[in-house]
């Protein structure tokens, strides 16, 4: 019998490891960014065209590589990071498995510039599919200069099932905030095809949040720091204001690596328990900085899932820092009087001796001698009611609460006409009475079924009615946000909105849909690009459109609704529950949620007895 198992040649290997190294555009970028900080490099720079599909280049001015060492580092398991086991335990770099570039190279053409300080001359290398094509020398700057084309140019399955431009972008943008935060002392920039999304100059960790995420972020941080022989605890966290729903951003730093931990997530929102509204969220950027020995980093190829030896003290450190963070430098609101240029009024002072110097109370005349009581009745009381009817004309006898009651007059609402009593409890609740017993209605679960299912109606049938804004507002998105921004246009004017650029990254809103007085029109345009952020999917093109405008309208009906603690009329009710058996489901919102509920008349009996 013949031997069945055999070694697998390095490029079919290369090609395995590359499924879980590099799932994507953004993971690419991960990696020669986080090679290019590795190499002590000041100026990072990164092109994508086609959000990765057609070409990514990572430029870096680090120390660069020699000849040997660039044709080394696309073999498996070649790295300058670490050299033996022990060193796993002590790493205070990005990378260490030697996985990246040749993992890169299995699935993608590679071309690598790059030079030392004391060489004359760089080196430039050529690779397609794991395979050599050239080296030569070449005349180029210090540090590595990496083009990657054509991902996944041998792994069709892979490319085929990449996301829209749109989403890899997004995705794109995503892992590269995630380093940007973690190294404010570098500076960055990423272009998109031929348009520059971001430019970030080197500074603080506050100004570097700002840039990335706008001005609205960098207003409400409050500063977290603590040091203790676990761990040292620094970063920012929001103010409670600052809470929402969608659209936050939540990020833990380890020792400089973006990391997921669920753990340490409920300790912070533990912090803003009762402070924030029921589902919201607030933003937090936090770094630990703890001894490499208590951590272990190596349990996924992403590296985002870290184990921590101390979680449940750090847990409790991290709690205590957050709370101390929000006690302390959270503002609260005090009178305070605008006293610049306003009179000075005298103060009443004892001591002075001169009372000439202070104005005399003004005085009230009386009489001492005055009694009420002593005076006599005037005798010409009658001519007070000179002029009105005779009582006898005018009296007539009280109702009797026995008599029967009038008939009503032809011109009185019969009881048809009457809208059916409704009760409103809480604020809340539409409660009405039905054949089978009571029912009890959300009122703005209900509000959003018929909303959503009108602006559905306006995207796919006929544009809604745009209400201009006298004074157009500007709105400053992210990077993220405004990549989407291209999809959603269609959609959002079919609503109503009337969206104009001013850059690459802000809009202004010169109108609003007809319907949605009293919404803050910026916020809700924030919202609409949060709900839409995963919807963008290429497997599912076909009804891209469609899904779209379902986010779309949701989020309006959410915006748009009637608020919990609304009072509303009997006749508004009664409208709304109209209004909810016209749809086509009266028992859920869009996202699932129950609107109404019966109460069956034999429990109602029952409870009574």
């Amino acid at each position: 019998m013949t031997d069945v198992i055999a070694l697998l040649p390095d490029s079919v290997a290369n090609q395995i490891a590359a499924g879980e190294v590099i799932q994507r555009p953004a993971s690419v970028i991960k990696e020669l960014v986080e090679n290019a900080v590795d190499a002590g490099a000041k100026v990072i720079n990164v092109l994508v065209v086609d959000a990765g599909r057609t070409s990514i280049q990572v430029i870096d001015d680090g120390c660069g590589m020699s000849m040997t060492d660039a044709r080394l580092a696309f073999e498996r398991h070649a790295t300058s990071k670490i050299r033996q086991a022990d060193d796993l335990f002590s790493l205070h770099t990005m990378g260490f498995r030697g996985e990246a570039l040749p993992s890169i190279a299995a699935v993608a053409q590679v071309e690598l510039r790059t030079r030392r300080q004391e060489d004359e001359v760089g080196t430039c290398l050529t690779l397609s599919g794991s395979h050599v094509v050239g080296q030569e020398p070449c005349s180029c700057a210090v540090g590595c200069s990496f083009t990657v084309s054509n991902l996944f140019f041998n792994v069709p399955a892979r490319r085929k099932f990449l996301k829209t431009n749109a989403t890899e972008l997004n995705n794109i943008l995503t892992a590269f905030e995630r380093i940007v935060l973690v190294y404010p002392e570098i500076s960055f920039t990423l272009h998109s095809n031929g348009q520059e999304l971001m430019n970030l100059r080197s500074g603080s960790l506050r100004q570097r949040i700002t840039d990335v995420y706008g001005r609205r972020y960098g207003q409400d941080l409050l500063p977290v720091g603590v040091e203790t022989s676990l761990c040292r605890i620094t970063g920012f966290v929001a103010k409670p204001e600052a809470a929402r729903k969608k659209g936050v951003h939540e990020c833990f730093f380890v020792n400089g690596r973006y990391m997921k931990h669920p753990y340490f997530h409920k300790a912070v929102a533990q912090a803003y328990d009762r402070l924030i509204p029921s589902g919201a969220h607030v933003p937090y950027f936090i770094y630990f900085e703890v001894n490499p020995a208590d951590i272990d980093v190596n349990i996924h190829p992403t590296k985002t899932e870290i184990k921590f030896e101390n979680e449940q003290p750090i847990w409790q450190i991290l709690t205590a820092a957050v709370h101390d963070a929000i006690g302390q430098f959270c503002e609260i609101p005090q009178i305070d009087f605008d006293t610049e240029g306003k009179p000075e009024i005298p103060v009443y002072d004892p001591t002075i001796s001169s009372p000439s110097s202070l104005s005399s109370p003004s005085r009230i005349p009386s009489a001492p001698t005055y009694n009420p009581f002593r005076q006599k009745p005037s005798s010409d009381w009658q001519r007070l009611y000179d002029g009105l009817p005779s009582a006898e004309k005018t009296e007539q006898p009280a109702p009797s609460l026995f008599e029967e009651t009038p008939q009503p007059s032809p011109v009185s609402p019969q009881p048809s006409d009457i809208a059916p009593l409704h009760y409103q409890y809480k604020g809340r609740y539409v409660m009405t009475a039905v054949k089978s017993g009571l029912m009890v209605i959300d009122q703005h679960r209900a509000d959003v079924r018929i909303r959503y299912e009108r602006y559905m109606r306006q995207l796919t049938d006929a544009p809604s009615q745009t209400q201009r804004l006298l004074f157009p507002e500007a709105v400053d998105l992210t990077p993220a946000e405004a990549a989407l921004v291209p999809e959603l246009l269609p959609s959002l004017a079919a609503v109503g909105f009337d969206l104009t650029p001013l850059g690459p990254v802000s809009y202004a809103v010169a109108g609003v849909p007809a319907d949605i007085e009293g919404v803050d029109p910026v916020g809700l345009l924030h919202d609409i690009l949060a709900d839409a952020a995963d919807t963008v999917d290429a497997s599912m093109l076909n009804s891209q459109f469609s899904i779209l405008n379902s986010k779309l309208a949701l989020t309006l009906a959410r915006k748009a609704a009637i608020s919990y603690g609304e009072i509303l009329s009997n006749d508004e009710m009664d409208t709304l529950v109209n209004h909810l058996f016209a749809c086509s489901d009266v028992n859920h919102t869009p996202d699932g949620k129950v609107i109404l509920s019966i109460l069956p008349q034999e429990d109602i009996e029952r409870l009574m007895g």
